[in-house]
């Protein structure tokens, strides 16, 4: 993670944490701790609670701990309830233990605080950074509501997070998860992907390249059109229901598979969730028709017999399956979002006044400084403009 590491050694020299301490709501895993080092090398205080029990390791947990000094309250498949207790552990006692800053993963430690902390505690927050579109799709609507107390940035917007995570480690640790906990092959199978944003992009023209028969579902127009020009066969779910063998779903919303579409599935059915929260996937209506569950036919793979004999294949309890059933991004993946993420956050820190309290896009020289910075990691050099060429495209009166 060659990012994370060069700032490291600015923040060490720099310091633009120091005295401040960091609320983070975050999958716990290895590389999670590098990011947590890389604030702390800024001065910061951090204290960690996990986005999802499922892909929290606990050997991560123990070791930021007993080396880093970092509050780590997280667990690998705690209940609902103790996940928010950690949620509240890691957001402080009140408003002196409060965090300056937050960045979270899913909008849940943002939700919690809101909801739950001293109005005290929010007015100390300077600013935070949102890492997922799910998440910032839920602060948006906080901001419309009014409710939202305190600037936050969209990390997930940027086009280079759009285009590398999403795009690449999204897609590849998706297929990677699915494969892992179902064990098929793709080529040749009818894989429906419902949602074609920049995570859904990125799935379909993986599962194609591996030789799937891509089918796509769409509520935008202008998604599905880029879909139909991209040679993806566009219908609605209802209609693809029957005919796909593997479905996986990349919305951001709820109740996207239904029991009217588990109803008509193909035995032997193939369902994967890629989006943040299980709730793409209505499980509660699969548990409701089934009349057997024979749970890890294959790990983080539950087999559940419909009535009617057919078998619907569930992967990781219909939570992100990159997380759950693989190792989620590659490591040069989250070495690019977090440090984004960290560069971000640096920038609130050292902002003499306060943003508004709305959802804000990322600086664009910090996205541009954040991809130099990896490109000269891996020895790529670009052009540059010429004078001349600053001028022209500077100015309107020049033309042919």
């Amino acid at each position: 993670m060659p990012l994370l590491s060069a700032l490291a050694a600015r923040f060490r020299a720099e310091r633009p944490f120091d005295g401040l301490t960091i609320a983070a709501c975050l999958h716990v895993t290895a590389e999670t701790a590098v990011l947590v080092r890389t604030l702390r090398s800024g001065g910061a205080s951090v204290r960690l609670a996990a986005s999802n029990p499922l892909s929290t390791q606990d050997d991560i947990a123990a070791a930021l701990t007993a080396r880093d000094g970092v509050e780590v309250f997280a667990k690998a498949g705690v209940d609902r309830d103790a996940y928010y207790e950690h949620i509240e552990l890691a957001l402080g006692a009140d408003e002196a233990d409060g965090p300056d800053l937050v960045i979270d993963d899913g909008g849940d430690l943002v939700s919690t605080l809101h909801t739950r902390a001293q109005p005290a505690m929010l007015s100390r927050v300077r600013g935070g950074c949102e890492g997922t579109t799910t998440g910032v799709l839920r602060l948006r609507r906080m901001a419309a509501d009014g409710t939202l107390a305190f600037p936050v940035i969209a990390a997930s917007d940027t086009p280079v997070t759009r285009l590398v995570d999403n795009g690449h480690g999204t897609a590849q640790s998706v297929i990677d998860g699915l494969l892992r906990a179902s064990g098929a092959l793709l080529a040749g199978k009818t894989v429906v992907v419902a949602g074609f944003g920049a995570c859904g992009v990125g799935i379909a023209e993986f599962a194609r390249a591996l030789g799937a028969r891509v089918m796509i579902t769409e509520v935008d127009p202008v998604r599905a059109l880029d879909a139909v020009l991209r040679g993806f066969l566009v219908l609605p779910l209802a209609d693809a229901a029957p005919l796909g063998e593997v479905f996986i779903t990349a919305t951001g919303s709820a109740d996207v598979i239904t029991g009217e579409h588990l109803a008509v599935m193909r035995d032997g059915a193939i369902l994967a969730n890629a989006g943040h929260f299980d709730v793409e996937i209505d499980v509660r209506a699969l548990a409701a028709m089934a009349v057997r569950v024979d749970p890890d036919v294959r790990p983080h793979a539950d087999a559940y017999e419909l009535a009617d004999g057919r078998r619907l294949l569930l992967l990781a309890e219909g939570r992100v399956v990159n997380l759950v059933a693989a190792d989620g991004h590659p490591p040069e993946v989250m070495d690019l979002a977090f440090g984004i993420e960290a560069l971000t956050l640096a920038w609130l820190a050292g902002r003499p006044e306060r943003l508004p309290a709305e959802v804000h896009p990322v600086p664009a020289d910090i996205d541009a400084e954040a991809a130099g910075m990896v490109l000269a990691a891996l020895g790529t050099k670009t052009d540059s403009l010429t004078p001349a060429q600053r001028a022209y495209l500077a100015s309107w009166r020049l033309g042919s």
